[in-house]
């Protein structure tokens, strides 16, 4: 083992410790719930009105990305031992300053998604029950899965679980749905796959505009990377997250591909309107009685899902920022069900002063939230990549048989991964609609390098 994969190990065993409670049907729902979000049901609607039935390809090179960094998670989990949460694999490959970043920005991150996601809960609720304040709404959310996250892990697992059990049994049947339609079973006239050429072709506005699609579509599929934060309670960790690769492969090709794949087929994708869900769409197209009201329900879910998840990886990654002496040291502390309960109130604390602030100025504060941490995932896998790299060069050295899970195509398939999310980031630099959310991020990125110097020169 390396001196830097020794030192890392060292420090996570040492102090508070938290449960392993977490069986693997948790951790594999909670991966699930982690990739099928609003961005899904929602946000596909801008792939599909931008590049038309080829948005299919979009999401397949999105995916495919996403894959090559889970890839690399999985070699990475089975060779370094005694690591296996997210941000803890770029502090194993580059040091401290990485481990710092990378921690500090995955808690930033999804503090930010946790207010996002209270704030979209809230305005869903606020249009069932227009009486009850917008504001008293996201209270109410926020103070519930807080309440469920300091119970314990195993019922922050067992809530996911039922809320991607929800999610998943909606996409299944969905699909189902749109099949019988697409074939001509339901219809009533025929079969409906013509609708993918019918309008301008199957690339209607060229392939260029498919590849800048799969920039924004990329956010909508990160996520999967929580499983190994959840996976470090557990009972077998390593075996865990190195049996995920399949598992997000068979998600993407399913839930993404094959799902916006059908959408296209039974819908005319002119039809198809930004910020509106292409899944309402569908099932109005179709014909179903209520399919608005069922779309807004299981996009409730959704953000409750992805809320829960949210105060959960935001509170292990405060843990570990203070386990390894880059967060104040009373965070350690856990309580009598092993769980980091000073973490979880910080990240709910933040969440209510975001719904305060949005009650007084919807706009600024919903976009700032969201274009400051747009690109922040990116950064992050581009630097669990390079950790990568540089871990698989020395293991390859010193100890071979630690690579029981290898990276495909060693290093063309990192080379790959880090080129496509490079050209992601320049062409969002490029594009004037979207640079803001680059600059944004990497300024956000810049302030907790800042404080890494600051804190090291207390230390010292």
């Amino acid at each position: 083992m390396t001196d830097i994969a020794h030192n890392v190990a060292t420090e996570i065993g040492g102090g508070a410790e938290l449960s392993r409670s977490l069986k693997s049907r948790h951790v594999s729902m909670i991966a699930i719930g982690g990739i099928i979000g609003a961005g899904l049901f929602v946000g596909s609607s801008t792939t599909i009105s931008q590049a038309g039935p080829a948005a299919v390809f979009s999401f397949a090179i999105a995916g495919f990305i996403i894959l090559l960094v889970m890839r690399m998670l999985s070699e990475m989990a089975l060779a370094v031992e005694g690591v296996q949460t997210f941000p803890d694999f770029a502090r194993a490959g580059l040091g401290h300053l990485a481990g710092f970043l990378s921690g500090w920005l995955y808690w930033y991150f999804w503090v930010v998604v946790v207010a996002i996601e209270a704030i979209a809960g809230a305005q869903i609720l606020h249009n069932w029950f227009p009486a009850v304040p917008e504001l008293g709404i996201g209270i109410a959310l926020m103070a519930m899965l807080t309440a469920v996250n300091l119970l314990s892990a195993r019922a922050y697992g067992e809530f996911e679980f039922w809320f991607s059990s929800i999610k998943v049994a909606a996409i299944i049947v969905f699909i189902l749905l749109c099949a019988a339609w697409a074939f001509g079973i339901t219809s009533g006239s025929g079969p409906s796959f013509s609708n993918l050429t019918a309008h301008d072709g199957f690339v209607p506005n060229g392939w260029g505009v498919v590849l800048a699609a799969a920039t924004s579509t990329i956010f909508s599929l990160v996520g999967a990377e929580i499983a190994t934060i959840a996976a470090a309670e557990s009972e077998e960790p390593s075996k865990v997250i190195s049996r995920m690769t399949v598992s997000v492969t068979m998600r993407i090709l399913i839930f993404y591909v094959l799902s916006i794949f059908l959408i296209v087929s039974v819908v005319p994708w002119t039809e198809i309107v930004p910020k509106v869900s292409p899944f309402a769409t569908t099932l109005a197209y179709m014909g179903l009685p209520a399919g608005k009201l069922i779309m807004e329900g299981v996009v409730l879910v959704a953000v409750l899902s992805c809320l829960n998840s949210g105060l959960y990886v935001t509170s292990r990654a405060l843990f570990g920022l203070a386990k390894h002496k880059d967060a104040p040291q009373w965070l350690v502390q856990v309580n009598a069900r092993k769980v980091p309960a000073r973490a979880i109130l910080i990240a709910s604390l933040f969440s209510y002063a975001a719904l305060a602030a949005d009650a007084v100025s919807r706009d600024v504060v919903f976009s700032f939230l969201i274009n400051s941490c747009g690109v922040t995932m990116l950064l992050l896998y581009l630097m669990t990549s390079a950790a990568q790299l540089k871990l698989r060069r020395k293991y390859e050295a010193e100890d071979p048989a630690r690579l029981q899970i290898k990276m495909w195509f060693h290093p063309y398939g990192t080379y790959v991964a880090i080129a496509a999310m490079l050209v992601i980031l320049v062409a969002k630099g490029l594009d004037p609609s979207a640079s803001k959310e680059l600059w944004l991020s990497l300024a956000v990125a810049g302030g907790f390098a800042a404080a890494f110097f600051v804190f090291r020169r207390r230390a010292a």
